[in-house]
């Protein structure tokens, strides 16, 4: 009569062990399995990596943890190509960079990720340039916007946080896969989630309801998106995993930094700061999970997983589901269609 509760009991505190041993890392910044914290930087879990046949590509890498993410992967001699939307900030940050390391290679190219047009655009530019793409980084992104739509008509940050990303992840995959059969070197693709995507809406996504104003939550609207970057990065993964292409496709929560994104609830979020301040890190804090798993040799043909402070972590059950992240790919893709043209 008491085995099935035991088991359940002993699952149970299991779970919440691990959470509790989470949350203390997090607070001490003590370093999990990878031997990396929540106090690590980018530039400590990068030590002693050479990059410098590798290019990537980082999307936002104009500001925040963009910017700490473009510096120390040309710091570890990466081709770095910045997609920013502001052309000035963009090469601001590129000069920014190379006086601090006159060997930076820095580039950087006009995109949109609002616009699938600019998308498309910013693609066929980077493919004309003949470059390889071993890494690319979905970084930029919008955070708890007042309800509005984008140039396409989509909601604007399941637009600028998922659709954007998707549509440009497609349309540089046979790079990525060409670059992969011409050097022999893994590809990675890093999708930047957020633990908000805990913090959706019921079912998770509201797929008839995408672009409804009725019932438009915007932090929920965040966590959506936030959502459908980790299932955009497991059905990816899955689908290059029965091609046999070697690239990898990860998600990762950079943490609790305050940067731009907070540009619409700044006064909200040092507020709340000031009573979690315990649970904030500083920008190169910020960037470290992102290079550690861009760049890591450890993470060689690690795919499909969902990154917190270095250590792979297990995200929502709605962020586990296969079906969803297959309902979220078609969904996406005649959404895409249904707003550009090819």
């Amino acid at each position: 009569m008491h085995p099935i509760p035991l088991i359940s009991q002993s699952s149970s505190s299991f779970v919440v062990k691990k959470k509790m041993v989470g949350v203390f890392r997090l607070v001490s910044g003590y370093p999990g399995p990878s031997g990396f914290g929540s106090a690590s930087t980018a530039q400590e879990v990068t030590e002693g990596i050479d990059g410098t046949n590798l290019t990537a590509l980082v999307t936002g890498g104009a500001s925040g943890i963009g910017l700490e993410t473009s510096r120390v992967l040309a710091l570890r001699g990466v081709h770095v190509i910045i997609g920013g939307r502001n052309m000035k900030a963009a090469n601001e940050a590129k000069n920014k960079i190379v006086r601090e390391n006159t060997r930076a290679r820095i580039d950087v190219l006009e995109l949109d990720l609002c616009s699938t047009s600019s998308i498309r655009s910013f693609a066929d530019n980077f493919i004309a340039l003949h470059l390889p793409l071993n890494i690319l980084i979905n970084n930029a992104g919008i955070m708890f916007c007042p309800f509005q739509l984008s140039q396409d008509g989509i909601e604007v940050q399941f637009a600028t946080n998922h659709i954007g990303h998707f549509l440009l992840t497609n349309l540089l995959l046979d790079t990525m896969k060409n670059t992969v059969k011409a050097t022999g070197i893994q590809g990675r693709i890093v999708n930047l989630s957020s633990i908000a995507h805990h913090y959706c809406y019921n079912k998770g996504i509201r797929f008839h309801k995408i672009n409804h104003k009725q019932g438009y939550s915007e932090k929920r609207a965040y966590g959506q998106s936030k959502l459908a970057n980790i299932l955009h990065a497991n059905e990816l993964s899955r689908r290059l995993q029965e091609e046999g292409v070697n690239i990898t496709v990860n998600s990762v929560h950079p943490g609790l930094i305050m940067t731009p994104l907070f540009r619409h609830s700044a006064a909200l979020m040092k507020l709340l700061k000031f009573f979690s301040f315990f649970l904030w890190k500083n920008v190169p804090q910020g960037a470290a999970t992102t290079c550690y798993v861009a760049l890591h040799p450890r993470l060689n043909g690690v795919t499909g997983k969902y990154f917190a402070d270095c250590s792979e972590m297990r995200p929502s059950s709605y962020a586990r589901n296969e079906s969803l992240g297959r309902e979220l790919w078609e969904f996406s893709n005649k959404l895409i269609s249904s707003v550009s043209e090819p």
